[in-house]
């Protein structure tokens, strides 16, 4: 490979490793400004007796195989701690989880804390963050926040890299390994198709004790903190979702420590501010891999091949032998069309896409 070729594959390198830490560090959750009328959906975990209609809504919803629905009448699920799957984007859980599958759990209905179940339902799903950390994570842009709230997802964008499911602090996002062919991440959209024509989520909708109200986010934090103010002892002192991650639009309320109830204890920091500052640090620019790729290209110039002349004079230093003489070196002759191979076709076209 000679030096032409050498600088042309170090100056393509550099401008990849440029166009891609700029797709990387972008502005991703900095450029995201969250909208007034951001809707949410607030939780009190006192009115939910688990009949889990929500499961059931958000299955047809979706397109996903419901099954009967006299099945969701089946309380032995309520035995182990259930997380969401490809195929259960929303399920409910019983805090603590019973192994008597026979008693029907009571609800709350007074304002006593000495009155509250022994058995917390809990409903868990995409919690749709303010500064969503999938979406900070996916570097091909297939996970979207929408100005409404919802985090939504492009499977014709999304290469199956999964940092998506290993950024989410709540881990929501679920991959479909037993599809081959076309596997997705899948998790809860918030029913965006239904806001966008003014509709509550479908599991709103079906719950039948109004345990879920569906409203802008912000009003639903008033409402919040109105009810605990005039209900001291029926609720902690908290409201699940207002800071945490910073800020989610699912929005609970829960007579119990929330960690008790299967949320995640969690800071009020987004962790995007945190990676993004290291990470646009680095990448600010696309100094580091421009440094790097030029360090390179500088080594492979001072180290390259000095051009070797055709006649070079052998000397001999027994004075007894033959005069010096001419040995002919042949240079290698040079390649033609250096930049049209298959390789740099090859790279070019990636560096591209």
């Amino acid at each position: 490979m000679n030096v032409e070729r050498r600088a042309f594959l170090a100056n393509a390198g550099s401008a990849l490793a440029t166009l891609c830490t700029s797709s990387a560090a972008g502005g991703t959750v900095h450029s995201i400004e969250n909208s007034e009328d951001e809707m949410g959906v607030l939780v009190d975990m006192t009115q939910c007796i688990g009949c889990r209609l929500c499961e059931y809504a958000c299955k047809h919803a979706n397109g996903i195989e419901a099954g009967a629905l006299e099945s969701y009448d089946d309380q032995s699920v309520f035995v182990e701690t259930r997380k969401t799957s490809p195929t259960e984007l929303t399920i409910i859980n019983a805090w603590p989880p019973t192994g008597d599958i026979t008693t029907q759990p009571s609800t709350a209905q007074s304002d006593d804390a000495a009155s509250q179940p022994a058995t917390v339902f809990s409903k868990f799903n995409c919690l749709h963050c303010r500064h969503p950390a999938c979406v900070s994570a996916c570097i091909v842009g297939a996970l979207e926040k929408q100005p409404g709230g919802a985090v939504t997802y492009e499977a014709w964008k999304c290469i199956g890299c999964r940092y998506c499911m290993v950024a989410c602090p709540f881990q929501v996002p679920k991959y479909e390994y037993e599809d081959t062919l076309t596997p997705r991440v899948v998790k809860c959209e918030f029913c965006a198709p239904l806001q966008r024509e003014g509709k509550a989520p479908a599991c709103v909708t079906a719950c039948p004790r109004q345990v879920m109200q569906f409203g802008p986010r912000e009003e639903l934090l008033e409402i919040a903190h109105r009810r605990i103010a005039e209900h001291p002892g029926k609720f902690v002192n908290h409201v699940y979702g207002e800071h945490e991650a910073g800020g989610t639009s699912w929005l609970y309320l829960s007579p119990v420590p929330h960690e008790q109830a299967g949320l995640v204890k969690i800071g009020a920091t987004a962790p995007p501010m945190l990676t993004e500052s290291i990470q646009h640090g680095v990448f600010k620019y696309g100094l580091p891999p421009m440094l790097l790729y030029g360090a390179l290209g500088a080594t492979m110039f001072l180290t390259r091949r000095q051009g070797i002349s055709k006649t070079q004079d052998v000397i001999v230093d027994d004075p007894a032998a033959e005069p010096a003489h001419h040995v002919e070196h042949e240079e290698p002759a040079p390649v033609k069309h250096t930049l049209k191979t298959p390789g740099v076709a090859a790279l070019t076209a990636f560096t591209i896409v």
